[in-house]
């Protein structure tokens, strides 16, 4: 129990979130996740499901003990897809468990986009390079941008934004995001 609750505390100071902010994402008390880090508690299977998708984990990576291994390698055509708008494809590079960033690799077909409206998730540094094609980005109230390939851009991820394709051929685009936001 000790050594299950000072994992939590350390991916959750890896992500910079605090106690309550934990608490509020994994839908428990600041209290209760206290205890649980400092192991005078135990929490039910539900309860580690909330808890590890609210640090970007699995259940068994809360479990894991093993030390970081030396690399991983991702080939392209075995990248985990994440569900998306249609005519936007995105595939996260990154290998859980996240640590310090996760990366995705993003492809968007001319007139697609990443929704309607724009997201926010946590409140980390996202950098976005678009690597062939042609993107629109709205960020906040800001007049929207339009990058090429090469261009990039850096902002909070906790400013609302959003990324359209409105040019005419499949635009590729990379994401990295330090420290890792909640799921």
């Amino acid at each position: 129990m000790t050594e299950l609750g000072a994992r939590i505390r350390a991916y959750r100071l890896m992500r910079h979130m605090t106690v309550r902010g934990l608490a509020g994402e994994a839908q428990a008390s600041p209290s209760f996740i206290s205890q649980l880090e400092r192991g005078q508690t135990s929490a039910s299977i539900g309860m580690l499901r909330r808890i590890a998708g609210a640090l970007g984990l699995t259940v068994a990576d809360l479990f894991n003990d093993e030390e970081e291994v030396g690399h991983r390698v991702v080939r392209r055509s075995q990248r985990p897809e994440l569900p998306m708008s249609p005519g936007t494809r995105k595939y996260l590079i990154s290998q859980r468990p996240l640590r310090n960033l996760e990366m995705y690799a993003g492809e968007f077909d001319p007139g697609a986009s990443t929704g309607a409206e724009p997201y926010t998730h946590g409140d980390s540094q996202e950098i976005l390079l678009v690597l062939r094609g042609q993107v629109t980005i709205w960020l906040g109230s800001a007049s929207p941008q339009v990058l090429t390939g090469g261009d990039s851009v850096e902002y909070r991820t906790s400013v609302p934004h959003r990324l359209a394709n409105q040019g005419d051929e499949v635009a590729e685009v990379l994401w990295v995001i330090s420290p890792p936001t909640p799921a």
